[in-house]
């Protein structure tokens, strides 16, 4: 039985679709039930069962019969709203919860592949991924970092028998995103903003770039879904790996890819807010070394051909 957590959201919907295509239909997906615009995510998807979020921490923690069979555990479940404020919340939803599961495959010996994400480097120009690189600078980040954190400490103490993995997203984008509204990608609301206004609004100058120039390392989902797998594939490998394309792309060229499609639309640039302006990651680029290093040698898709691939799902 494999487990996947946020199973009806953006990155494990994709994952259970892709589990599917493999073969695999013993899954259990855990997410919110409050969220019914998430459940379309799944209609074409078989699975073994669909348990809230809340009634499988009890059965984590009290040990249900139900938790006997599970074999493997993809951990993609998360708050994701990087402008959280609610440090309690977070840390429930991301750290406490995370800890929790993992506890439990530790104790089972059962292999563990969790979401970490690249805003753990915060405001950092250097993106290997250990510890003197990280700065976190939101809840969010911090909430991720502390994670890893255990999770080297556990790595440390030789307490981990079994395969525990953290995947760093970078900036994802793709299909099944709708749910996520604010946080969904860029892709998706330039695509909007031409839809309901014919511009796209960028960001003006900041952070020592000039009017969207800012730069991100945009990964399309089916490339995180790939390495999801084949970590799943080659449970002799542990540890904490980005997931990027290795290629920061400007929020002009996002923006430009997108109108060139559209044919229409141009750019309007905007002051930058005032609020997040020493909290923004204004370049992310995903060093690539250490996943190579493994033997994950996938290519991933350029961005020009993954924002076409959405877009192409998008007009539809």
């Amino acid at each position: 039985m494999i487990v996947v957590t946020g199973g009806a959201g953006f990155i494990g919907s994709h994952l259970v679709s892709k589990l599917n295509a493999m073969g695999h239909q013993d899954i259990i997906v855990v997410d919110n039930l409050k969220d019914s615009q998430k459940n379309n995510n799944l209609i074409k998807d078989k699975i073994s069962a669909y348990i809230d979020k809340s009634d499988f921490i009890r059965a984590i923690e009290e040990r249900e019969k139900i938790c006997e069979d599970i074999d493997f555990m993809f951990h993609q479940g998360a708050c994701t709203v990087t402008t959280e404020k609610n440090v309690e919340y977070m840390m429930s939803n991301n750290y406490m919860y995370s800890k929790t599961l993992l506890d439990f495959c530790t104790e089972r010996e059962i292999p563990f592949i969790y979401a970490s994400s690249a805003a753990i480097y915060g405001l950092s120009s250097n993106f290997t991924e250990e510890e003197k690189n990280e700065e976190p600078i939101n809840i969010y980040g911090q909430s991720k970092w502390m994670f890893d954190q255990y999770v080297r400490d556990l790595k440390i103490r030789k307490i981990l028998k079994s395969q525990v993995v953290g995947l760093r997203y970078f900036n994802v984008y793709g299909p099944h995103e709708t749910h996520k509204k604010s946080m969904a990608s860029v892709i998706y609301h330039f695509n909007n903003q031409i839809n309901d206004m014919g511009n796209l609004n960028l960001f003006s100058a900041s952070g020592g770039y000039k009017n969207g120039e800012q730069r991100r390392d945009f990964i399309y989902v089916d490339d995180v879904v790939k390495t999801n797998v084949w970590m799943m594939n080659n449970r002799n490998i542990s540890g904490i790996y980005n997931v990027g394309t290795g290629k920061s792309n400007s929020f002009n060229d996002i923006a430009n890819t997108i109108i060139k499609r559209r044919k229409k639309g141009k750019i309007n640039y905007i002051p930058f807010p005032k609020e997040i302006e020493k909290n923004y990651q204004s370049f992310t680029e995903a060093d690539l070394t250490k996943l190579r290093s493994i033997g994950y040698n996938t290519e991933f898709i350029s961005v020009d051909k993954g924002v076409n691939l959405y877009l192409d799902e998008l007009l539809n």
